[in-house]
């Protein structure tokens, strides 16, 4: 452990004391020593350490400079090698791990206060009596409602470990109610919604990764397949990846028996190849694929394995490009590193690891600059790197899975006044207040034909403009919500049927009428020729 730390310890402080030596050499005292710093066994690295641990001037701070120097070294290789302290390992694992520790309840912030949105069945929370709609105050002693407190500070403040207890303040229709919650292990879901569109195609949108995906997946695909699925759109939008081996599995209940799914290859590891078994379930259904610029890692080698074995049509835009193979290096201080030992390719040889370039780290807002969200002729393809699919159509390397079918981001709906809208977080505002107006009736829809139902009845369209009007001021034309209202009433009644018992399902059943990627999904065949 002391070995590996004193090894890449004071990278950062070796540079700052060669500038430092060369601006006060006339100063230094003492005869002039001369090292063998041989760079091979890194020993400049460790004969720096040394010299600053025996001579400098004042106390050091071991643990901050050990620290800063990883996160330097690691820095020089690639942007997704690097290192995690503590919290953010813990927090990194957790995420992925299908559970964590806290009280058990979905929120959002619509107007500097938490509110919650669902409380998960059997958790912590629904054993004390926290109900949807509550408002947080404060938590333990401090008060996060009207105070600017960060989203993520809430999460930590009620995050914690299992057993321990903490006290959530709520108000209830404007009475202060305490409860003291005994933090538990909760369930992640990584499946948003599973349904079916029409008579013959489920809909899923699976949103990272998890150690619980294959399973939460198989358990949503046979609920469609019972209801007569014979097709299946699979949503990976917005999915930055996660766990290889379980992008390996959903691949597999896909293809066919030796067909290829993935191959990884890095300088000091071998070529190794991941094919399918021909066990999968799915391998009738037809398929189309959702991705766009966020969907990263395991959705890239899902999506690259079906569009190279010509087993579905990729739509929508190209993905990110994240293709590293990352192996984990845990320290028994509770940090880590997470360090690139190989790439990722697709079956037709395509590498899914965009190039490093120097603007890397703003790549999607280059992508806005130079127009690919709108233009498919802007995409940044690589015609030099030309591979192709099973059936010998072309594909393009470069980085990233390019869809099959480009659907571009639709600018056109975006108004003055929803832009406002948006600044002011009225729509999730108006939702808030819709629930507190119509609690006891949104508590009771169950079927979505009903909530359309009812949203019809309680006139949403006129209370949301009354509302904008009434707390932001917002107030458009007639020509000006002819425009907007096209996306702006889907978006509105999917956040409020967020309140009633379809939770998510009602939020993606709504969006659909204005979702241009799904549309295309569903007047393509699952098939490309």
């Amino acid at each position: 452990m002391k070995r590996i730390e004193n090894t890449l310890t004071i990278a950062l402080l070796g540079i700052v004391l060669g500038v430092l030596g060369t601006l006060v050499g006339q100063k230094i005292m003492g005869p002039k020593r001369t090292f063998d710093g041989d760079y091979n066994r890194w020993r400049k690295l460790n004969l720096i350490l040394q010299e600053v641990q025996k001579n400098y001037v004042d106390t050091i701070d071991m643990k901050a400079m050990t620290d800063a120097a990883v996160t330097a070294a690691l820095a020089k290789l690639d942007p997704h090698s690097v290192y995690l302290p503590p919290v953010e390992l813990t927090e990194s694992e957790t995420e992925l791990a299908g559970n964590f520790e806290g009280i058990g309840i979905q929120f959002n912030v619509p107007n500097d206060t938490a509110i919650v949105l669902s409380v998960i069945p059997g958790g912590p929370s629904e054993k004390a009596g926290l109900n949807q709609g509550d408002r947080i105050i404060r938590v333990n002693d401090r008060t996060i409602a009207g105070t600017r407190t960060p989203q993520d500070s809430m999460v930590r403040l009620m995050k914690g470990p299992s057993g321990s207890k903490v006290k959530i303040t709520v108000s209830r229709d404007g009475t202060l109610i305490p409860f003291d919650i005994t933090r538990d292990k909760i369930p992640v879901h990584c499946i948003d919604a599973a349904f079916m569109l029409d008579d013959v195609t489920g809909y899923v949108k699976l949103s990272k990764f998890t150690r619980t995906t294959y399973k939460e997946f198989r358990e949503a695909s046979e609920k469609l397949l019972s209801q007569g699925m014979k097709r299946m759109i699979f949503d990976l939008r917005g999915n930055t990846g996660g766990y290889f081996d379980q992008a390996l599995q959903l691949s597999n209940e896909f293809l066919s028996k030796g067909e290829k799914i993935v191959y990884m290859e890095g300088l000091h590891r071998p070529r190794q190849d991941f094919d399918a078994d021909g066990r999968g379930r799915l391998k009738d259904i037809g398929l189309s694929v959702l991705i766009d610029e966020s969907s990263a890692s395991s959705s890239e080698i899902f999506s690259g394995a079906i569009q190279d074995n010509d087993r579905g049509v990729v739509v929508g835009r190209r993905s990110f490009g994240k293709g590293l193979v990352q192996e984990p290096m845990n320290f028994t201080d509770g940090s880590g590193i997470r360090l690139t030992v190989s790439r990722f390719y697709t079956p037709s040889g395509r590498c899914i690891q965009k190039p490093y370039a120097d603007d890397y780290a703003y790549d999607i807002y280059e992508r806005y600059a130079h127009g690919e969200m709108t233009s498919a002729d802007s995409m940044k393809v690589d015609t030099t790197a030309v591979f192709y699919t099973m059936k010998g159509r072309r594909v393009y390397g470069g980085g990233g899975i390019i869809p099959d079918v480009f659907v571009p981001l639709d600018t056109t709906k975006a108004t003055k006044f929803y832009i406002n809208c948006n600044k002011k977080a009225t729509q999730m505002r108006f939702a808030s207040a819709m629930f507190d107006k119509y609690r006891s009736q949104l508590a009771g829809i169950n079927d979505f034909k009903t909530l359309e139902r009812w949203m019809d009845e309680v006139l949403l369209e006129r209370q949301f403009l009354d509302f904008a009007s009434s707390k932001d001021a917002l107030k458009p034309s007639a020509e000006e919500w002819e425009a907007s209202k096209i996306y702006m009433i889907p978006q509105l009644k999917a956040l409020v049927g967020r309140y009633s018992k379809l939770d998510e399902e009602a939020f993606y059943r709504f969006y659909i009428p204005v979702d241009d990627a799904l549309q295309q999904a569903l007047v393509h065949s699952s098939t490309v020729d």
